[in-house]
């Protein structure tokens, strides 16, 4: 007879550790400043090798590379090289109030052969310029129909989230949903501010759930004989924005065989908010195309320090949207200190270019003292590289913005993206994009 007890052992530390994991999820989401753990955070001015980075050439060449790097496999995974072939056709029409004009884009990306995706651009330029604009950039959760009640904007063909209010379902998007967005879509105020506006449905580009990375743009980048990504490859995050990218592209092919379209490509501000806040900060990050970054309740794994485990957490968000991130994330999940990075460094990656926190006070899922502290922890890099960094280092009070080459502010109210957040933005954009 064999031996029963290393088996009983074996057993024994197999049931413990289900029984910690199963512990630590279940734990109680928490909201207490006084039971936020204790932490160190990474400095995102020491080199791996030890030794402090002290001038900006070292943080160009060396040191901003190597956090990169351990984002790319550790948090978001590495993007591919855009390979597949782009084309672009547009569609122009004036807008009624004569404010601006309203362009539809369809860029479809492919081989020689087929065309394997397709990504519909929602673009309004005003024109009444003196030259190219300042455009902002960002994604949309149901669709670029639901931004405005214009009634020829085509309806997404894409997956949309079931939503039974408004007559959506089997994840197609419904007329119903027309304008259902449009408070978050201040087309008229920003095109009066001289700014243009451009956005696109994330789920052209991804859909937002986990289908094992079979329906999105994930798969015409597969090796052969590969299902999915890699543990250190690219996540939904890492999809949507390389989305965002891919729009700069044409931006620039529209200013240089356009130039009668008030574009400017180097003036491009990328913005989301949540979860689409996160992929933001992760497109200024990987793509410095981008002249200003803007985070709007990103919370974790976008501007909020994991570390923190305030409101949502890194094992809560990876169980609940498993496809958001790369796989190596979820090493993380119970031991986030063991994490080689954290979002300041996010925030770092941007440097020196300008960027916008934002936070409002009944978020807390989203966790505002942690975002803020993480744009006051990505300060010393600005400062390092000649700019004044974030101009307080005392979180301020609630409408009350300060606005550095950090930006920031919490507002009053809940998880949205308002009027008084565009307000700021536009500001913000007016102090560091406008041309003097």
């Amino acid at each position: 007879m064999k031996p029963i007890l290393p088996i009983l052992i074996l057993m024994g530390i197999l049931l413990s550790a289900e029984a910690n994991v199963s512990k630590a999820q279940s734990r109680k989401t928490n909201y207490d400043e006084a039971k936020v753990p204790k932490y160190s955070l990474p400095d995102p001015l020491l080199l791996a090798e030890g030794t402090k980075v002290t001038n900006a050439k070292t943080w160009k060449e060396k040191r901003r590379a190597e956090i990169l790097r351990l984002f790319e496999t550790q948090v978001y995974g590495r993007s591919p090289k855009p390979s597949l072939l782009q084309k672009f056709s547009m569609r122009s029409t004036d807008l009624q109030n004569g404010n601006g004009r309203r362009h539809l884009v369809e860029a479809t990306f492919g081989t020689k052969e087929k065309t394997v995706l397709k990504m519909n651009i929602l673009l309004y330029l005003p024109v009444r310029t003196k030259g190219p604009v300042p455009v902002f950039l960002g994604l949309n959760f149901k669709g670029n129909h639901t931004i405005t009640e214009e009634a020829d904007i085509p309806i997404t063909k894409a997956w949309v989230r079931n939503d039974a209010k408004l007559g959506i379902t089997n994840h197609k998007a419904s007329a119903k949903s027309r304008g259902i967005s449009s408070s978050r879509w201040p087309v008229n105020t920003i095109l009066k501010r001289g700014y243009g506006l451009a956005t696109i449905y994330y789920g052209e580009i991804d859909p937002d759930f986990d289908d094992g990375f079979q329906n999105g743009v994930h798969p015409y980048f597969f090796r052969k004989g590969q299902t999915k990504p890699a543990a250190d490859e690219w996540g939904s995050i890492a999809a949507w924005a390389w989305g965002l990218s891919r729009a700069v592209d044409f931006f620039e092919t529209l200013s240089k065989n356009y130039p009668e379209y008030p574009i400017d490509p180097k003036r491009v501000i990328v913005l989301g908010h949540s979860r689409l806040g996160k992929t933001a900060l992760w497109a200024g990050a990987v793509d410095p195309r981008f002249a200003m970054v803007i985070s709007n309740d990103s919370g974790c794994g976008g501007a909020a320090l994991s570390r923190r485990e305030f409101g949502e957490t890194v094992s809560r968000i990876n169980r609940s949207f498993p496809h958001w991130f790369c796989g190596n994330f979820k090493k993380y999940d119970f031991r986030v200190n063991d994490l080689p990075v954290d979002q300041h460094m996010l925030i770092s990656l941007i440097a020196p270019r300008p960027v916008y926190i934002a936070s409002a006070k009944e978020d807390r899922w989203a966790d505002p003292r942690g975002e803020f502290l993480s744009a006051l922890a990505a300060d010393a890099v600005y400062r390092l590289l000649g700019t004044e960094g974030l101009t307080t280092k005392t979180m301020p009070a609630v409408n009350r913005p300060v606005s550095g080459r950090i930006g920031y502010h919490i507002r009053s109210g809940g998880h949205d993206i308002t009027a008084y957040d565009w307000q700021q933005y536009m500001n913000f954009a007016d102090k560091h994009l406008r041309k003097r």
